[in-house]
């Protein structure tokens, strides 16, 4: 590759195992562009896909100046991006338990609880309302798993404040 560096051109899809090459190639002065995995996924379709396939349409998109790209995120904040794109799949998490919790609430046929559940002073006495004996144990189950999926996410976004009130200070503030 020695003889090409100067023209080179490194792409690569954004999944996993894209940050060592995100580092390397300003190191080795290659240029390093990062691939939008959910865009180019929608690009190729339900098309027989492999990496030589990959490669080639990618590099294709990229010669024509079409290749959808992400953002690569510099090294420092690469662990907060990724707590953050934690903390989501827990938030959808609480929000399925919540809604699970408003539905058995519905399916019941009981009034209305009147408040939202999404506040734990509001979660007493939910489960108890219900009059089939094993519904109230399903459902305290899920109000458990809620509360503990509180202390979980608070402990995460504290962290995550924390950690981007040092790297980016003044943008925070903005």
């Amino acid at each position: 590759m020695a003889p090409y560096r100067d023209d080179l051109v490194v792409a690569v899809e954004g999944i996993l195992t894209w940050y060592g090459l995100a580092d390397l190639c300003p190191r080795e002065g290659m240029a390093f562009v990062l691939g939008h995995a959910l865009s180019m996924k929608a690009m190729h379709g339900g098309q027989a896909k492999n990496d030589t396939m990959d490669s080639q349409q990618m590099a294709g998109l990229l010669r024509g100046g079409m290749l959808p790209q992400a953002c690569v995120s510099p090294a420092a904040r690469r662990a907060t991006r990724d707590l953050l794109q934690r903390r989501m799949p827990r938030m959808r998490q609480r929000a399925d338990l919540l809604a699970h919790g408003q539905q058995t609430n519905s399916q019941s046929n009981v009034p209305a609880i009147g408040k939202t559940m999404a506040s734990k002073a509001n979660r007493p006495g939910v489960a108890e309302r219900l009059p089939d004996p094993a519904v109230p144990k399903g459902l305290a189950v899920d109000l458990a798993l809620i509360d503990d999926s509180d202390r979980r996410l608070s402990a995460l976004e504290l962290s995550s404040v924390q950690t981007t009130r040092q790297q980016e200070a003044h943008t925070r503030y903005r």
